[in-house]
């Protein structure tokens, strides 16, 4: 069990990557993105599915790990950056933005993500990365609307 634990949490042990293990994780979520990003009832079931599975696994990963968010555990980010995108008209330039502005919320953590991270377990693991999602997710939503990007 803590095998298939870290392999789903380290989404496919991309968070034991050496380079920036957040990163592979943001990356992995964009290329489910772009594998499923026309096919709205498959996008929305692997963003709840990556959730769910985020909020099932990562309290036992920080066990397994003995740190609190281990760098290792990256599926918040993988659902984050999904999330990042949803409902998002698709254009290229606007999901390279996307990735960008991700990143920055997700290191950045801006109110009030800083204090959700603070709590352990799956929760602060989690919603820090879905409160960078819906910044992010904002923010493209009013440049698409701005520019009339469809």
């Amino acid at each position: 069990m803590r095998r298939a634990i870290k392999f789903t949490t380290s989404f496919f042990y991309l968070g034991h990557s050496p380079f920036m293990p957040g990163t592979m994780g943001s990356l992995a979520g964009l290329l489910i993105y772009f594998v499923v990003k026309d096919k709205l009832p498959v996008y929305t079931f692997s963003v709840l599915f990556l959730f769910a599975l985020g909020m099932l696994f990562s309290s036992e990963a920080e066990r397994i790990y003995r740190r609190k968010d281990a760098q290792m555990i990256v599926i918040d980010e993988a659902c984050g950056m999904m999330l990042s995108l949803f409902l998002v008209p698709y254009n290229l330039w606007i999901a390279i933005l996307g990735f960008v502005l991700f990143r920055v919320f997700d290191i950045l953590k801006p109110p009030p993500a800083k204090r959700i991270e603070k709590f352990s377990g799956a929760f602060g693991i989690m919603f820090d990365d879905i409160i960078a999602a819906i910044y992010t997710n904002f923010i493209l939503q009013v440049i698409c609307r701005i520019f009339h990007i469809s």
